[in-house]
């Protein structure tokens, strides 16, 4: 059975609130504070997080949709659609399908075209092993 749009979640990182560790979650989550930590969604859910003009993510985000207005330190995935709202400040790669930038967004890292993110092939893990690993990084 399909969820309904009211059995849908919403999960807010308020202002001035800091979260320190990874976020698993489905649906919709709005971060205005501050989160150390990565961000992801199940591959093939059609979750969305927002990062807020006051909100900063420090750590890598995995997410369909990504809405960026505010601080991010880390790489970014976006199965389904990316967008950089004037206030965006990425520092890391921007990995999207679809992606909408605005005047004033900035990103310092590479922008890439990856239509795989959109098959889920590279969500399936959503943190590959090889990236907490040292020893399996190119010497």
């Amino acid at each position: 059975m399909a969820k309904q749009k009211i059995d849908q979640g919403v999960t807010l990182i308020a202002t001035n609130s800091e979260f320190t560790g990874d976020i698993k979650f489905a649906d919709q989550l709005y971060v205005n504070g501050s989160v150390l930590g990565k961000i992801y969604s199940e591959p093939g859910e059609d979750a969305t997080v927002v990062v807020g003009d006051n909100g900063s993510v420090t750590g890598e985000i995995r997410v369909a949709n990504v809405v960026i207005n505010g601080t991010v330190e880390g790489n970014v995935y976006a199965s389904q659609r990316l967008e950089l709202a004037a206030k965006a400040r990425v520092t890391g790669n921007v990995n999207y399908v679809l992606i909408e930038m605005q005047l004033g967004a900035t990103v310092d890292g590479q922008l890439v075209h990856d239509e795989e993110l959109a098959g889920g092939a590279k969500n399936v893990h959503p943190f590959p092993a090889d990236q907490d690993n040292a020893s399996d990084q190119p010497k």
